[in-house]
């Protein structure tokens, strides 16, 4: 099995913590302090290691902090090829109010790119040797809305299949190029890509299956939070419930959505079984505190629940 490579122009050093009450101008006082590299394309390589699949990292990184995401990313044996940038990597930080439950996430915006280092990209995507390479997060500043289309480019002549994992104007140039294998928007990201909001779940699974049947994307997921998650394919509609599981924290349920899906496709699952496995992976990494990803055995476990139900 060749590795599955990940894409992440925009990576973070996340940090997370924990505190009683969030309160402004005093100083807030944390615990269970956690650093962890970050951003959507290594959230998918660190989960494809947790769940025993070789995956290759190619990301963006400059600065002090692009070496000390190295130095998390060698501490965590993530196989990869950075791309150095004129920039600083953003740090991210997420504060959970033990009192609430509620979590307080701090996003930068992270570095500008310009074109020779949107080049260089593209160009060590052309060197990996790959079946699946996964684009996930946004584009950072500079680098030009129709990026993804010219990744799925890189990608078809490549003979790989293309996992898209954005939203907006990238997401829609990318599906408009063709060559997407799988995307996974919300419903709000789905709504503004067909022009049309659509509340009940039958409807919206029928819209989700014209768009694979009209050729846009080979397999297509929407993700409607607490409502759970709609997957049409060519083998038709499948629908999955949101499971009942503790959430202690949101962060990564999206990026470990797409390593499972794409772990069961590079391991033989059918589609819709590979559906499964992302609603499980998406929903073990609820259970794990900060910027933690999901833990094998609660996705196994979760996915035998879903198979057997």
């Amino acid at each position: 099995m060749k590795p599955i490579v990940t894409l992440t122009l925009n990576p973070s050093i996340d940090g997370s913590a924990e505190t009683d009450v969030v309160r402004h101008t005093r100083k807030v006082r944390t615990a269970n302090e956690l650093l962890d590299p970050g951003g959507g394309g290594l959230n998918v390589a660190r989960v494809l290691g947790e769940l025993g699949a070789p995956a290759y990292a190619i990301y963006c990184a400059g600065g002090a902090t692009g070496d000390a995401l190295d130095s998390l990313l060698e501490a965590r044996g993530v196989e990869r090829r950075r791309v150095p940038v004129a920039g600083v990597t953003r740090f991210a930080h997420v504060v959970r109010e033990l009192s609430t439950g509620r979590e307080f996430r701090f996003v930068p915006e992270g570095p500008e790119m310009n074109d020779a280092e949107v080049e260089a990209v593209l160009e060590a995507l052309v060197e990996a040797d790959c079946d699946y390479l996964v684009a996930s997060g946004s584009l950072p500043r500079g680098v030009a809305q129709d990026f993804y289309a010219r990744v799925s480019d890189v990608a078809a002549r490549k003979g790989a299949k293309f996992i898209l994992d954005t939203s907006g104007e990238p997401l829609r140039q990318a599906i408009a190029r063709g060559g997407v294998h799988f995307a996974k928007p919300s419903r709000g990201e789905f709504a503004a890509l067909i022009g049309e909001t659509i509340e009940d779940q039958r409807a919206l699974g029928e819209a989700a299956l014209r768009f694979v049947e009209d050729g846009r994307v080979e397999m297509l997921a929407v993700t409607l939070g607490h409502e759970g998650a709609v997957f049409a394919s060519r083998e038709g509609v499948r629908f999955a419930p949101a499971l009942d599981v503790p959430v202690v924290s949101a962060v990564g349920a999206g990026d470990s959505f797409v390593a499972g899906f794409v772990f069961a496709l590079a391991t033989g699952k059918p589609p819709q079984d590979a559906f499964l496995m992302g609603v499980a992976a998406g929903s073990a990494a609820v259970m794990t505190p900060g910027t933690q990803m999901c833990r094998r055995d609660d996705v196994e476990r979760l996915y035998a629940g879903l198979k057997s139900g």
